[in-house]
């Protein structure tokens, strides 16, 4: 069986590389992007099972990214997950869930593993 794809749309290098070790070991397969521009090109050329979004990240930050991705027939299935410092109500971009920085262990795994059943 294939392991579910998470993308991960997040521009702190080291934040990025914690949140695919903790994947990998959860039994995910995944993909990066350091800025919103480079998660919009991965999600449209190889869609992923999930997208672990950044709010706040450069050239294209994730709400124009979670809003191109609910245009499109194509994506808008895919469930968003945002990950982010700011304490801002973010419900009215339609995601999953919102995870608040810094994620305490487990958490990550736990939210990814719920958006997908």
């Amino acid at each position: 069986m294939q392991r579910p794809i998470i993308l991960i749309a997040e521009d702190d290098d080291g934040l990025r590389r914690m949140y695919r070790r903790e994947l990998e070991i959860g039994g995910f397969d995944v993909q990066e992007a350091r800025n919103g521009l480079d998660a919009l090109y991965r999600i449209d050329s190889d869609p992923p099972d999930a997208i672990l979004l950044d709010i706040e990240m450069p050239l294209v930050n994730g709400i124009v990214v979670r809003q191109d991705i609910g245009a499109r027939a194509s994506t808008r299935h895919i469930p968003v997950i945002i990950v982010t410092g700011s304490a801002e109500d973010f419900d009215w971009l339609d995601v999953t869930c919102v995870l608040r920085k810094p994620l305490a262990a487990g958490t990550l795994v736990d939210a990814v593993s719920r958006c997908l059943m």
